[in-house]
């Protein structure tokens, strides 16, 4: 098989592409830019291409397939002469299905704890040495690739995203894989400017629903009443088996499963509820309670999720990517719940489309009340490159309802800010999609004031 992939690096679409290399397919690819982790691993693997830009002569008619990546815009020369010659052109979700069409295939969905379930999923299949693809959408320890796709394995575990699958298909990611077996970890409105109203946001979940296939299954949390009604109202042939947060109790810092107190390197009723989920998934694969315990008790968490960057004394550093309202709270109560003897100070970058706009920023009320300290930072150059209208900090601190936060649009005072603070019984929760403007988070983290 031949295949061209049009915007090869972007985070799944340059992992695909290395899969494909991997499995035997003859594999090029093209795009404008190109940044890092993707430009080494695309380089390691002899995929990085020549030269940056889009070039017609890339695309050729003994081509299998092309794949398109949603950083390439309409115009695009090499989708355009794709179209003209009548090419089969794919999204990244689309081709994974066309991979995965004779495997049993389990899609997580949900607007958060979607990684978080996936990465469990891996953790545990790993530690037992099953066969099986995946899709995920971070780093995992002890994965190479954040996708794998072989002949051989009987299952693929999919991440399933609700965004957009590419620029001329504009059905969301988790519609197109078709589930065996679905889970749905909760709805909060996300994607405004996708979906402009939180029933367009909700109807794609009704779809997904929709699309497990007759005779499928769905994993669901109960907790979350919106869903929940959702589920009841389906008329799809599937089973509905629904999910809470499990017995446990935390003792010194750390978190027990009970009744059988398996310890957990993970906090949160939010990763306990993601945890939950994963059990049931593994309980369709075959994998039973006990021995699922024994697997997730040295699940570390994914990337960027709760990662714990330093812990000195009576201080922790958390990265987290939370970044919307429904993520922000939940990681934020997590952490206090966790360590309720220390104060915290929560940071917060407001980063995406959604969280930048006026109007969804009222979303945020009283999301950040059980910090300490509540900080929100905006790159100002974000604003600029999105061409969006600047928050101020009181548009900020009027939609948190909190005229305490404190609020930075540069990075290098809010690192002085930070550096300036005494962190003796205090833990620093730094959440964001973005990347602070470049601020080494690692070192902030093991050089603080404690």
């Amino acid at each position: 098989m031949k295949i061209h992939f049009i915007a090869i690096g972007g985070s799944a679409m340059h992992n695909l592409a290395i899969a494909l290399h991997k499995k035997g397919f003859e594999v090029t690819g093209s795009d404008d830019v190109i940044f890092e982790p993707s430009s080494t691993r695309l380089a390691n693997y002899g995929l990085l291409p020549a030269e940056f830009g889009w070039f017609e002569q890339n695309i050729t008619p003994d081509l299998d397939a092309v794949i398109l990546g949603m950083h390439a815009r309409l115009d695009n020369p090499e989708l355009l002469k794709a179209q003209a010659m009548g090419l089969r052109i794919y999204s990244y979700p689309e081709y994974i299905y066309e991979q995965s069409k004779e495997k049993l295939r389990v899609v997580i969905g949900g607007s958060h704890g979607k990684t978080t379930i996936t990465s469990m999923i891996l953790h545990v299949l790993n530690y037992y040495r099953k066969d099986f693809d995946y899709l995920v959408g971070a780093q995992l320890a002890g994965f190479e690739t954040m996708v794998k796709v072989t002949d051989s394995a009987p299952i693929i575990i999919i991440e399933g995203d609700e965004y957009l699958a590419s620029p001329i298909d504009r059905r969301p990611k988790f519609h197109l894989y078709h589930a065996n077996i679905g889970v749905i970890s909760g709805i909060a409105w996300d994607h405004i400017n996708v979906f402009p109203t939180f029933e367009d946001y909700i109807s794609q979940f009704d779809k997904f629903i929709d699309t497990i296939s007759v005779g499928g299954k769905l994993i669901y949390c109960k907790n979350d009443q919106e869903l929940d009604q959702l589920v009841e109202n389906s008329k799809a042939e599937i089973a509905h088996i629904p999910y809470t947060i499990p017995a446990h109790e935390v003792l010194d810092g750390i978190t027990y499963l009970l009744p059988e107190r398996t310890a957990l390197k993970v906090f949160g009723d939010h990763n306990l509820m993601n945890l939950n989920a994963a059990k049931l998934v593994c309980e369709q694969l075959g994998i039973n309670t006990a021995d699922f315990n024994a697997a997730i008790a040295s699940f570390t968490g994914a990337a960027k999720r709760l990662e714990l960057l330093n812990s000195t004394g009576n201080t922790s550093v958390y990265k987290d990517f939370a970044h919307s309202p429904s993520k922000l709270k939940a990681t934020i109560d997590a952490v206090k719940a966790q360590f309720e003897k220390r104060k915290l100070v929560a940071c917060i970058e407001l980063h995406t489309f959604s969280s930048l706009n006026k109007a969804f920023l009222q979303q945020y009320e009283n999301t950040m009340n059980e910090a300490d300290l509540a900080i929100v930072y905006i790159d100002e150059k974000t604003f600029k490159h999105k061409k969006m209208e600047p928050l101020s900090a009181d548009d900020v601190q009027t939609s948190f309802n909190d005229q305490n936060i404190v609020f930075f649009s540069d990075a290098e005072n809010l690192e002085r800010y930070l550096r300036g603070l005494n962190f003796n019984n205090t833990n620093l929760l730094l959440m964001s999609s973005g990347n602070f403007g470049g601020m080494d988070l690692v070192k902030l983290a093991s050089e603080l004031n404690v």
